[in-house]
């Protein structure tokens, strides 16, 4: 199959699964964590965003290659605080974004740059989405792992704990994230790539959670009749495409709106995927590809760069280009390694 035969087969299967879940989709269930509902106010993004330093533009609190001149990826919102005690500590409840369960909270912040923080799992129209709200105050009594959280339900209070810096009381904020999950194999592959380094929180580490932007949700939902997270995942825009010797790993199952059809594959047998990924390395697009289809042996295989992208968002270095060629960097291929393993 030619190159431009490829992809035109992988987003002709990309477009009937958005136009089936434009006919399914209804309005998301995310909320604000906070009492904080500035995002809504044209003009007013001060007011809600936490910026690095008062120097700083809003967008430096906001989800994206937005810190160090762009080259470091921030990957929530930092959401200010409204409610202070009369030392200045910020007071807010911190509030379950969708109904949920609760998988993990960190009460030490010393072991996290997140400080104390709580991750939430959600089911919504297929897709597991795991909520993160860090440096916490105080997590709510009787929070435990495996309890179950409604919509708004006040989960803990806003602070300012972290292990890496000082969040002075005037940026006081909650980071929040929304994210997919990568991997349940999560701590073999951190010990093999990071031998002698700690990670105190197991699968739970920031690293296995890969962030989609809480803004665009929020807005898109605020803002369209009939949001649809399925349909806004599956429209991320692409930074690469890859394909990998790999035919059986969990997140296809726990991703399996995001598998497309390929009658090729289901004829002649799965012999690997290829696979989309935005620029923070959410695979949103995987197509079942057959043996016959597939014309490289390696175990990954770099098929095509988006480079206006790659321009527009270079803080994950999942790619790079040498001599007027695109090749995976070491960061891309451990991705994918601990998408598939």
């Amino acid at each position: 199959m030619t190159a431009f035969c490829r992809a035109a087969s992988f987003a002709a299967a990309a477009s009937a699964v958005l136009v089936f879940s434009a006919r399914l989709s209804a309005q998301s269930p995310f909320q604000f964590p906070t009492a904080n509902h500035a995002l809504f106010e044209p003009g007013n993004e001060l007011k809600f965003f936490a910026p690095t330093a008062p120097d700083k533009p809003w967008t430096s609190g906001s989800f994206g290659c937005v810190r160090d001149n762009g080259t470091r990826l921030h990957e929530g919102l930092d959401i200010r605080s409204l409610q202070h005690d009369r030392q200045n500590e910020p007071t807010d409840p911190v509030m379950a974004t969708a109904d949920g369960t609760v998988m993990y909270f960190n009460t030490r912040p010393a072991l996290s740059n997140y400080g104390r923080y709580i991750v939430i799992r959600h089911v919504i129209e297929g897709l597991e989405i795991y909520s993160l709200y860090a440096h916490l105050s105080a997590i709510q009594p009787g929070l435990a792992a495996g309890k179950t959280v409604r919509a708004g339900e006040v989960i803990g209070t806003m602070g300012r704990t972290s292990n890496a810096e000082t969040i002075l009381k005037e940026r006081a904020h909650v980071h929040f994230e929304l994210n997919v999950f990568v991997s349940e194999k999560f701590s073999g592959w951190y010990k093999k790539n990071f031998p002698g380094e700690r990670n105190d929180h197991g699968i739970w580490n920031g690293q296995n959670l890969n962030g989609l932007d809480p803004r665009e949700i929020l807005l898109g939902e605020h803002n369209e009749k009939n949001f649809s997270l399925l349909e806004f995942v599956r429209s991320q825009t692409e930074l690469c495409r890859v394909l990998v010797r790999a035919t059986s790993f969990p997140y296809l199952k726990r991703y399996a709106p995001l598998v497309l059809n390929n009658p090729v594959a289901a004829k002649e047998g799965v012999a690997g995927y290829e696979i989309a990924l935005n620029y923070n390395g959410v695979a949103f697009a995987l197509m079942p590809r057959a043996e016959s289809e597939i014309k490289n042996r390696a175990k990954f295989q770099l098929l095509s760069v988006n480079e206006m992208e790659y321009r527009a968002h270079p803080c994950r270095k999942l790619v790079v280009q040498h001599g007027g060629r695109w090749q995976l960097t070491n960061i891309g291929q451990r991705e994918l390694e601990l998408l598939t393993d």
